[in-house]
């Protein structure tokens, strides 16, 4: 495809649960995506953090994203890991993903999921995912 970010647009504005949460798709590459959140009280838990569910629908859509766009197409997690390093605390939070290796079959990603608080940039969570072509 010759603009893959036409593309990706394409797809995540086609995604109704993205529209429904507020989600953006900010950049994209050959390899990479980045989105971001708005976060609104309707995104936080009982504690006044971002849910946890917030954080892995980001990482698990900008890894499908980044691994998708690394296959040449559209694609599908086939599994991915997260790990919550700190409560998700601020107005924005910020996913990028990389395709660390991509071959016909299969991509693996990595995301870092950012809280930005004013000045403030915290990484609150990294993810691992297998990104395949979707059938």
């Amino acid at each position: 495809m010759n603009d893959m970010h036409a593309f990706a647009s394409q797809v995540f504005a086609s995604q109704p649960f993205s529209q429904f949460i507020g989600a953006e798709l900010v950049a994209s590459s050959s390899d990479s995506a980045e989105l971001a959140l708005t976060v609104q009280d309707h995104h936080k838990q009982q504690h006044g953090f971002v849910h946890g569910g917030v954080l892995s629908y980001l990482a698990d859509n900008a890894i499908t994203f980044a691994g998708g766009l690394a296959l040449g197409g559209n694609a599908l997690t086939a599994e991915f890991k997260i790990n919550y390093l700190r409560p998700a605390i601020g107005s924005r939070l910020v996913a990028l993903a990389q395709a660390r290796s991509a071959g016909k079959r299969m991509a693996i990603c990595q995301c870092e999921i950012y809280a930005l608080d004013g000045e403030s940039r915290k990484l609150c969570a990294l993810a691992q995912g297998t990104v395949v072509p979707a059938a």
